[in-house]
This record gives C-alpha cells, structure tokens and sequence, in this order.
C-alpha cells in the first residue's frame, strides 16, 4: 500500500512539472508579443496635420470634425496643428500677415481653430501648434523681409541667400534646400520670433504647447561635418549680423582669417549657440505662461548631421532641459536604417522624451512595409510616434493601428 501511494504520488509530481514548464513556455513565447503591446499602449500616438493637406481641415466645420473623429478611430493623442508657415499666419494674428487664416473663416463662417481646440480639449487630444521657426518657405515678401530686407536672411560661405538664383559651378554637386532661411545669429529674427510665439499662447489658451519645426540651419546634401571643410559643400551662417556679432566678440573673420581647427571650432559653436539660445527663449517664454506646457522639435534624425552641419543641437536641449521631447524625422523606406535611427536616438533622451517621427507617405502604396515598421520602432519603446501626415492616414491603416 505504501508502495502505492509513493508511486501515485511520484506520477502527479511529474504531471506538475510538466505542467507548469508548459505554461512557462507559453508566456516566454508570448512575451515579445505583450511587450510590444505594451509599448503601443503606453506611447502618445500624433499625427502632423499641414497647412498644405489636400482635405483643407480648417477650412471647414465638417473638416474639423472628420480630423476629430479620424483621430479618436486611430487612438491618436496627440495633433500636430501647423499654424505659421511660410512668414504666414494661419491663425488670428494681429502682429504679422494673417490672410491664410481670413481665407479660413470666410470659407467655414467661423473660426475652425478656436472650434478644433474645444472639440479636442473634449475629446481628451493635445492640439500642439506647429510653427516654422527660421524657414520662410519661398516667400520673399514675408512681412519681416519687407521690414528688413534681406540683411535679415543667413547666407552660405559665398555670401548667397539659401534660394539662391545665383548658380555656380561646384552646385551641381549639391542638393540645396529650396527655401529661404532666417539668420538665427540675427537679435531682429529673435524679436519677430518670440513675438509670434507670445501671440500664439496667449491668443489660444486650449493648445497643450508649442511645436517648433525648421529650427535649425539650411542642411545641404551631401553634407560637410563643420565649417572647416566648407570647401567641399556647402554650409551656412554667413548673416549679416551674425557676422558682426561674432567678429565684434572674437575679433575673427570667419570669412578669411580661421587659420586653425580651434578657431573654425569656436565659430561653428557660435552657429550652434545661436540656435540654442533661440530654442532656449522660446522655451522660457511658454514656460512662465504655463509650466503644463510643453515644447518640443521636429528635428534631424542624425545626431552627427544635425549638430555639425544644421547647428541643431537637440541633444544638448534634451540634457539640458530646454525641451521637454524632441521629434525625429525618420522619414525612411529603409526598415533596418529606421531601426539604426531609432536605437541611436534613444540614448538621447536627456531630462526629456525622444518621439519618432514616420514617414507615412512613403509608405502608403506598401502598407506591408508600413507594418513592418510600426511595430519595429514601437517595439523599441520610443516615448512616441508621430504620423505625417494626417492625408495619408487611411481607413485601412487606422484598421491596423487598433
């Protein structure tokens, strides 16, 4: 009998063992799937939404109300809304030219962004407005232009505007960025800038925060890694006042007498302090209007060409504080590369959040890849995602994304 019950009992401990390898088996193999679920669900999820979206949101009441129910459908948080672009105010400004955002209220008998801001702020989605900080697009009758003149505009190392008619024979080997850039180094394009963004927070009470875009230098390709190769692309800061500032400073000529590595070191930190210093302002002054709202940047996704040749220094404004996350713009096909950007970009988090920015558009004829990579970079667990842009978010892939 005895022998019995030793044998049954053996029987049942061998049962349990197996048993519990089983289920231990099954969560292993379950938990890369719950990680990325995880990750899904505890990252802010936005979507840019641009002044040029062919469905023309603000221009009407139904449009406003497809954007809402859009995002609620795609568990979006978060909107991206462009709301200066160009040296064009599309919203109620009463400092520089506000005929987009007339245009606007004319064509819905109402104003669409006051509306766009109740009805997400009942809805529980951040509304962030996105301006173009130093891009002035292809507009050469911007009001600060007309002010100024284009002493206000930064210039490259041959004293040419960055939409230069002006052609030479080294330009066929770059790829210019086809807009024209104000000079940070410039205290009068500090001036307009915060006046903008003062305008913007006190005139819209509901948006969550500012999102700055083109904060940065002209970023030409390929790219030169700093002034001191300038011979071999191009590269820009050449601004009138920049210049003069910093020779009144350094007693240096950037345009003839760097010499050595130490002094086209101290000019290119100069380049990137004025960027910063701008970013910084812009920061302080949201800030005191309210510590709930946030900042943050669209930005290069490589680190080694935003800091060397756009003067971006993101990294710096996310260990330092000044921001609260930065934006990448990896805007790819190239799945592997995305995840290479992505990898690098977490290590930068700073005080602050890294979001990853996704080349919807790219992707909207291979939905497949599109797939493939939304669950690549959520499954490295960045802060967020962002989509751009808000025409290329289809039913189909709103379907995915729930």
């Amino acid at each position: 009998m005895k022998n019995k019950i030793l044998i049954l009992f053996f029987v049942c401990f061998i049962l349990c063992l197996a048993f519990t390898e089983g289920v231990a088996q099954d969560v292993n193999q379950s938990a890369p799937q719950s990680a990325v679920q995880s990750a899904v669900q505890s990252a802010c999820r936005g979507v840019w939404v641009s002044v040029f979206s062919a469905k023309s949101i603000l221009y009407t009441k139904e449009g406003v109300d497809n954007l809402i129910n859009q995002c609620k459908k795609a568990k979006i948080n978060e909107i991206y809304l462009q709301v200066f672009q160009s040296g064009n105010a599309y919203y109620d400004s009463k400092v520089c030219d506000k005929f987009k955002y007339n245009e606007m209220v004319k064509a819905a008998g109402m104003d669409t962004l006051d509306l766009l801001l109740r009805q997400a702020h009942e809805n529980n989605i951040k509304v962030f407005a996105w301006v173009n900080v130093l891009s002035l697009g292809k507009n050469n009758k911007a009001d600060i232009i007309n002010k100024f003149g284009n002493s206000i505009l930064t210039r490259d190392q041959y004293l040419r505007v960055s939409q230069s008619k002006t052609n030479m024979d080294l330009d066929k080997y770059y790829l210019r960025e086809d807009q024209i850039f104000l000079e940070p180094g410039d205290p009068r394009v500090e001036e307009y800038i915060l006046t903008i963004i003062n305008e913007i927070i006190n005139r819209y009470p509901l948006i969550s925060g500012i999102h700055l875009d083109y904060i940065r230098y002209p970023s030409p390709v390929p790219f030169v890694p700093g002034s001191r190769f300038k011979k071999f692309g191009l590269i820009y800061g050449y601004g009138v006042k920049n210049l003069e500032r910093f020779k009144d400073k350094t007693e240096l000529n950037p345009l003839d007498t760097l010499n050595n590595e130490d002094e086209y070191l101290a000019w290119d930190n100069w380049k990137r302090q004025q960027v910063t210093d701008l970013v910084r302002k812009i920061s302080n002054l949201v800030k005191v209007k309210s510590a709930d709202l946030s900042v943050s940047c669209a930005v290069i996704s490589l680190t080694e060409r935003a800091y060397a040749n756009a003067f971006q220094d993101w990294s710096f404004w996310l260990e330092d504080g000044i921001i609260d996350y930065a934006v990448l713009m990896a805007y790819t096909k190239d799945n592997q590369f995305a995840k290479e950007i992505v990898k690098s970009a977490l290590g930068h988090r700073g005080k602050g959040k890294i979001y990853i920015g996704i080349g919807l558009f790219l992707m909207k004829n291979n939905l497949d890849l599109f797939y493939n990579q939304y669950k690549m970079v959520t499954g490295l667990s960045p802060d967020g995602i962002v989509f751009f842009s808000i025409d290329d978010l289809s039913n189909e892939i709103i379907g995915y994304l729930n």
